[in-house]
């Protein structure tokens, strides 16, 4: 089957609309479809949302009470604080990340813009620090697409829809000297092997970086080394199945033993989950390559603590397939070679899901109308999920449209969770649920 990135190079255009949700305007216009939300291409085309929404909340923390945190609806989840776009640097919101400080214990927000990346320290919670900017670079345009991972205290930036960006890093530790905030950031390097990438993927474990759906490596992995983060260094390209939406690589310890110990990517292609053993940078290897019933786009997904199964959000299929709740699907990877989906969940209302994180027995999903939305993982291998908490950063309503919550990062040692949000900026809240951490992490088995 070819991958769409080869109908792409063709100019053929018989594909539904509903399947390119996340493109952007330039593929968008070489293909000559209608994006299902008419405001998320207004933004994209002008590099900004035509209406960003302002809030002026309580400077203090909210909890959930009667369904609402102030305006927001939620379910066992407290707001602590919020700040909005033109307070971090203006533009619209895009993608996040975190990063504690090793020494001090800090925690930081690291927000993606259309116009920069905003650091924010959030050493008090409930008052937290714009520290400063990181803008794009003279010359580079706006875009609504923006990513961030961090590797050994150094954040990677990459941006998608633009020229001459490349991969920024900034070493994170000059965000312990800002003394007059907010302050305007330059970048420690600049990795310029290509001008765009979609997202930036980076195993922690092996010190690879893996920046994908950029003008290189036909949209596949462009992968790097970042072992010494402030001197990357390129290590190839993965291009044989095409463009490359998101990615997750780790060095692979789940129950199929022919791949124990192996370095395996686990790619959104788009219309597939695609498998790649990364190990060998001169010899890559696709081990798989999986479709699933009723696919939109394959947008993102997140493995399992035990990497026996990979939560799949598909970003279209609520528009293109006319379901009514936000689909998440599970795909059973206990067999690298051979995945298939074990099951399917829908949610009790519209949104269209974009990213999700699994921490524990839960997921953590941006689904952006409806926020925040967090799951427990009931029966994996039945793909039976059961929503336990929520926070709404965008209530004035639901349904598949491209705005609230772009991005969740679960990962603070705190228990906080960042959201970053296309209309109103940033928030910071915490989950009132009963989850027993051991060593950052809760799990009972049901994985």
């Amino acid at each position: 089957m070819w991958s769409k990135s080869c109908w792409l190079a063709l100019g053929i255009t018989a594909i539904s609309a509903a399947g390119w949700a996340c493109f952007t305007p330039d593929r968008a216009a070489i293909l000559a479809l209608e994006h299902p939300d008419a405001d998320f291409v207004n933004a994209a085309a002008h590099a900004h949302h035509p209406n960003p929404i302002p809030y002026f909340g309580p400077q203090q923390a909210t909890p959930c009470v009667n369904g609402f945190a102030d305006i927001f609806p939620c379910n066992k989840v407290t707001l602590l604080s919020h700040i909005e776009l033109p307070e971090i640097g203006s533009g619209s919101g895009s993608d996040s990340w975190g990063w504690t400080d090793p020494q001090t214990g800090v925690e930081y927000a690291i927000i993606g813009r259309s116009n920069g990346v905003a650091f924010v320290s959030l050493e008090d919670p409930i008052n937290p620090v714009y520290l400063g900017n990181l803008p794009r670079p003279a010359g580079v345009s706006t875009s609504v697409w923006a990513d961030i991972k961090v590797y050994q205290d150094h954040a990677f930036m990459v941006a998608d829809n633009v020229s001459n960006y490349g991969m920024q890093v900034l070493d994170l530790t000059v965000l312990r000297n800002v003394s007059n905030p907010p302050v305007t950031f330059t970048a420690t390097a600049v990795y310029n092997e290509f001008d765009s990438a979609h997202n930036i993927v980076i195993n922690t474990d092996t010190g690879f970086a893996y920046a994908v759906g950029g003008n290189s490596c036909a949209g596949g992995l462009h992968m790097v080394d970042i072992k010494t983060p402030s001197q990357p260094v390129s290590a190839g390209c993965f291009s044989s199945d095409g463009y490359t939406h998101d990615a997750q690589c780790v060095v692979y310890n789940g129950p199929d033993k022919e791949h124990v110990g192996k370095e395996i990517c686990l790619n959104s292609n788009e219309d597939t989950l695609t498998i790649v053993d990364v190990s060998d940078k001169n010899n890559l290897i696709q081990i798989s390559r999986t479709a699933y019933p009723d696919f939109g786009y394959t947008h993102q997904g997140w493995l399992t603590e035990n990497q026996a199964y990979f939560l799949v959000d598909d970003e279209a299929d609520e528009t293109s397939q006319g379901f009514t709740g936000t689909r998440t699907i599970t795909m059973d990877v206990s067999d690298l070679d051979n995945p298939f989906m074990a099951g399917e969940h829908f949610a009790d209302g519209a949104a269209v899901d974009h990213n999700q994180y699994v921490k524990g027995d839960y997921t953590y999903q941006a689904n952006y109308r409806r926020g925040l939305r967090i799951l427990r993982i009931s029966d994996a291998a039945s793909g039976t999920l059961t929503e336990v908490a929520f926070f709404d950063s965008y209530p004035e309503n639901d349904g598949n449209g491209f705005s609230g919550a772009w991005n969740v990062y679960p990962f603070f040692p705190s228990g906080n969770i960042l959201i970053s949000d296309f209309n109103r900026g940033f928030f910071l809240v915490r989950p009132e649920i009963d989850i027993v951490l051991i060593d950052g992490f809760e799990n009972s088995g049901n994985l």
